[in-house]
């Protein structure tokens, strides 16, 4: 059961607000595994959501589910060099495969005599171990495209560890393609960028800039890595998505080759790309407020709730009548339901339990609604309510879901527009960043520059605008910190 104890508000301690909420709205909680995390069964739902709908959309473009495995040989690693070095501190490593008991009976040892004659690394993420698949599965342009994705858990070792934002073993998706040309794979990455900023903005209600990374921020192995990138109610940003264009890195390593159609080996070209259990971070951040969770209608595991409020068994019967005719009335439009008649807690109890929860609309009937066919409907989204009729009432909701979506998606918009400006000199930078959001700049287009930039404001490039950005322009103009020429701004931001 939900703990109602009162939250810390995002104006005193906006990651004490986090942290409290993940916990009392029954998302997650820390595990006896350092580094670790338990996602209780709410959340789970929700990233049910996440995953259902996104694995359509995946599907939409052709893609297939496959699983593979959790072990990769140490060696693999060893052979793409960029991508070893972007991932060889966050590698835990599996050296022995046997315990014994040990013989001062202080429970069980790892028997030194049963040492792998190879470390294994439990996954990061997995292009070595499936372009070492792929080397099987093609031989011929007849083979490609390839078009795989996984669902699976991957580990990396963070020393500073955050629910679903930044954990040692988190949940994702990790999308691999193989393809005969250049071209194609360039565009199948961005395609299944739009596929992420599309669910990013309808399902999850949050507004996301589309660009590329820079080549300090690019994915280890890739030559391009696009993202999308949204706003938090701290001004902060978190990178929601993002998708490789591997190049040939990767089938070079493992000696990927495929016969044309005028009988020459190439080199097929690779494509990755993945979201994770950081978009439960994202949704709790964009959205939230000092009541709990805030659930935008399309990803909510509940969209309507209906509480009954009665005094006798009677009542309570003739209440439920009511509410099951409406709740197979929803059912009926897709609308997920439910109806909490338990005697376990108050009306006000659970009125409390379902706002902490975000569920979307509340819909509760007493004594007088049952007397005159109305019941009231509570907003999440607003934390209004109004009486309404029980004609037409399903239809109402309906519309309602949707209008509450839609505002969800605008007010976080409306907040990223007043959080994002344009600067031109280093010391407003400096004084700008400060206050959090979006910052548009023009840099010199070097490494160095970004990281300068960096060690002395914490602030990142967080994409490159490309056509697809809203208000993209070219312009000339002067990077704000070596005032060297510049033909268009970039994001900089301080990130989660």
């Amino acid at each position: 059961m939900a703990n109602f104890q009162k939250l810390t508000s995002r104006g005193e301690d906006y990651s004490k607000w986090y942290n409290e909420l993940v916990v009392k709205a029954d998302l997650a909680e820390q595990s006896a595994v350092r580094g670790c995390m338990v996602i209780k069964p709410y959340g789970y739902a929700i990233w049910e959501t996440i995953q259902s709908e996104l694995d359509r959309r995946f599907k939409e473009q052709g893609v297939k589910n496959a699983y593979f495995p959790l072990l990769i040989p140490k060696s693999f690693l060893s052979r793409e060099a960029e991508h070893v070095e972007g991932f060889a501190k966050e590698c835990a490593i599996v050296t022995h495969h046997r315990l014994k008991n040990d013989p001062e009976g202080k429970g069980v040892v790892v028997d030194p005599d049963a040492r792998l004659e190879e470390e294994l690394i439990i996954r990061p993420t997995s292009e070595t171990i499936i372009w070492s698949t792929y080397k099987n599965w093609i031989s011929s342009y007849r083979d490609l495209p390839i078009l795989c994705n996984q669902w699976c858990n991957v580990m990396r070792w963070e020393m500073r560890t955050r629910l679903f934002l930044r954990t040692a073993e988190f949940l994702w998706q990790e999308g691999h393609t193989a393809h005969a040309t250049q071209e194609e794979a360039e565009d199948y990455a961005r395609t299944m960028l739009d596929v992420y900023a599309d669910f990013a903005e309808r399902v999850m209600a949050i507004p996301v800039l589309k660009g590329v990374k820079s080549p300090n921020e690019r994915f280890a192995g890739a030559l391009n890595t696009y993202c999308i990138e949204a706003m938090m109610q701290d001004g902060k940003a978190l990178q929601a998505g993002t998708s490789h264009f591997l190049g040939q890195n990767f089938a070079k390593s493992f000696d990927v080759q495929y016969l044309t159609k005028e009988n020459k080996f190439e080199y097929v070209w690779a494509t990755s790309w993945g979201v994770s259990t950081r978009l439960m971070g994202a949704l709790i951040m964009t959205h939230s407020d000092d009541n709990g969770l805030v659930l935008p209608p399309h990803l909510a595991p509940t969209q309507v709730v209906m509480v009954p409020i009665f005094r006798n068994p009677e009542q309570l019967n003739a209440i439920l009548d009511k509410f099951n005719t409406l709740a197979s009335e929803l059912k009926a439009m897709g609308i997920r339901v439910k109806i909490d008649a338990s005697d376990k807690a108050t009306p006000g109890f659970k009125f409390a339990e379902y706002e902490l929860k975000g569920v979307p609309v509340r819909i509760a009937m007493g004594g007088r609604d049952l007397e005159n066919g109305t019941v009231e409907v509570a907003r999440r989204d607003t934390l209004t309510k109004e009486t309404i009729s029980m004609d037409g009432i399903a239809d109402y909701l309906k519309s309602l879901l949707e209008e509450i979506q839609n505002n969800i998606y605008k007010k976080a918009l409306d907040f990223r527009t007043a959080k994002t400006r344009e600067v031109d000199t280093y010391e407003e930078f400096k004084e700008e960043i400060k206050k959090g959001g979006f910052l548009l700049c023009h840099w010199d287009g070097t490494p160095e520059t970004e990281e300068r930039i960096k060690a002395e404001t914490k602030a990142t490039i967080r994409c490159i605008p490309t056509e697809s950005f809203p208000g993209y322009k070219e312009e000339a103009g002067k990077c704000i910190l070596t005032g060297k020429p510049s033909n268009k701004r970039v994001v900089f931001a301080i990130a989660y």
